[in-house]
């Protein structure tokens, strides 16, 4: 499978199914898409974000109308009935829409169209982590390492956007300029700066560049 990032702005999504996974996959999509709407016959004492909840037992021969009440760009099937999750798989992609059952994890034969990944990460920075469905334990440590690991790159690409945008004014090449950039990126004082707050990451960066490139005149 090839991982993509997909934008939901203005987008809906189906999650049929109240459980555990569904209320998870609620929480995910509501913070992203702009509707969510959660059906199943019982919600029981969890959270599911903003997502609109609606009290139903959808069967096989309702799945498409469901579907069409919602035209959602991405359907999740994650009930505990096989065929209603089949149902709701072939519904959503007569619609067009993406598909994630959650009841056939890391079956590439019958697992849909989306496998919704471990996230990490530090905005604007994402990084995704999936085995396929296979070991939801392994991505969730990852997950937990790479935050670990990569704390502050959120800081970094704001920070190395900033100066992208500023080394075009000053004469540099636009190899000197990506020489500059990676100095920065690569600038173990400048990850420090950023995580600990101990020092200014701009002079901190402002000198890696100067390392890697000479002197730059920033007031051009």
């Amino acid at each position: 499978m090839i991982p993509l990032l997909h934008d939901f702005h203005g987008a809906s999504v189906l999650v049929v199914g109240g459980g555990a996974v569904g209320a998870r996959k609620a929480r995910r999509f509501a913070a992203e898409a702009d509707r969510v709407v959660v059906v199943s016959p019982a919600f029981g004492d969890r959270e599911f974000g903003d997502a609109d909840r609606v009290r139903a037992a959808p069967d096989p021969d309702g799945a498409a109308d469901w579907v069409a009440r919602v035209d959602p760009a991405l359907v999740v099937a994650a009930t505990s009935d096989s065929d209603v999750n089949a149902a709701l798989a072939a519904a959503a992609r007569d619609a067009g829409a993406l598909v994630n059952r959650a009841d056939v994890a890391g079956d590439r034969d019958h697992s849909g169209d989306v496998v919704v990944p471990a996230t990490a990460g530090d905005p604007p920075v994402t990084i995704a982590v999936s085995t396929g469905g296979r070991s939801p334990a392994l991505s969730k440590h990852l997950r937990e390492r790479i935050d670990e690991e990569f704390a502050g790159a959120g800081g970094m690409a704001v920070l190395t956007g900033r100066i992208r945008d500023d080394l075009r004014s000053t004469g540099l090449s636009p190899a000197e300029r990506r020489d500059a950039v990676r100095a920065v990126v690569r600038s173990t004082p400048v990850w420090k700066a950023l995580r600990t707050g101990d020092a200014n990451p701009r002079v901190r960066a402002e000198a890696a560049v100067a390392r890697a490139v000479g002197d730059v005149d920033w007031s051009t």
